[in-house]
């Protein structure tokens, strides 16, 4: 199997269970309808561990676009292989995405709500702030490459690493998850949510391409740091990359601090003014 086949199969797998499980909790008729965060959260740890069991030999199972690019930031990927392994992740996803909603076909029509639909194929933060949503999406993906760096790092008996990866998820998931559904993987939710817009899913709404951008950016930038961080604290091999993030790292930082500071003291206003509304159409 050539690595490219090997990207695809393994992120179109991972879709598949990933995608899966939120179906299974989210959409009306499932048996499964209700289980709460933490069967997503496991659910999504094990597909991932499915993912890289399938195609680890033939590609080394990035299934993600964000780790690609931390590995290639570190100098153990080839940047040559980049577009390629982005390409083959995008094209299973979409597919992964595909075999979902055929999988649960018998379940759109029974659900009305349209952001539970759409909560299938892509993610939407519990509070929409974007600085902020990116801010979190950065520190997710920054643990996850930064955590498969430790992973790599330590010898386990044969055949145990993909499972240890799957509980990375899952902690990920857990500890990190509620803010924006954690992402942590462009592919994850743009190919999804592009299979949201495509396919013909009865009574779904908007594929809500104003927040697309987030679980793009934030997860690359997060990728790219964790590499270079891991290689430069841990190694010892400080490149100017390293530098170059550390700054724009910092930089969004502090934009997301004083986005979240001015958009509280707007918030209050609003409060206060509603407050004087109330009293004076009281006293009248």
């Amino acid at each position: 199997m050539s690595p490219f086949l090997g990207e695809l199969i393994g992120t179109m797998i991972l879709i598949i269970l990933g995608g899966g499980v939120v179906a299974g909790v989210v959409l009306k008729g499932s048996k499964a309808e209700g289980s709460g965060w933490i069967v997503i959260t496991v659910g999504w740890g094990l597909a991932v561990a499915m993912g890289v069991y399938a195609v680890g030999n033939f590609s080394g199972a990035h299934i993600n676009p964000a780790v690609t690019f931390g590995l290639a930031a570190s100098g153990e990927f080839p940047w040559s292989d980049v577009p390629m392994y982005i390409a083959a992740q995008m094209i299973g996803a979409i597919l992964g995405a595909c075999v979902v909603f055929f999988h649960y076909l018998a379940q759109w029509r029974k659900t009305e709500d349209k952001a539970a639909k759409l909560g299938v194929f892509a993610t939407d933060p519990a509070i929409r702030n974007y600085s902020a949503n990116v801010v979190s999406e950065m520190i997710g993906t920054f643990i996850l490459v930064l955590g498969l760096a430790f992973i790599g790092a330590n010898e386990f008996t044969e055949g145990l690493n993909p499972l240890i990866v799957g509980l990375l998820i899952v902690a990920i998931g857990v500890s990190l998850g509620g803010t924006t559904g954690y992402a942590i993987n462009p592919a994850r939710d743009l190919g999804p949510r592009i299979a949201h817009f495509l396919l013909p899913i009865p009574g779904k709404g908007s594929s809500d391409w104003k927040y697309a951008w987030v679980p793009v950016v934030g997860p690359i930038i997060g990728g790219i740091y964790g590499g270079v961080f891991h290689q430069a604290i841990f190694l010892g091999e400080v490149t100017p990359l390293f530098w170059i993030f550390t700054g724009i790292v910092a930089v969004i930082f502090i934009y997301a601090q004083i986005q979240n500071a001015r958009k509280y003291k707007q918030e209050i206003a609003v409060h206060r003014y509603n407050q004087i509304e109330k009293k004076e159409s009281l006293s009248n």
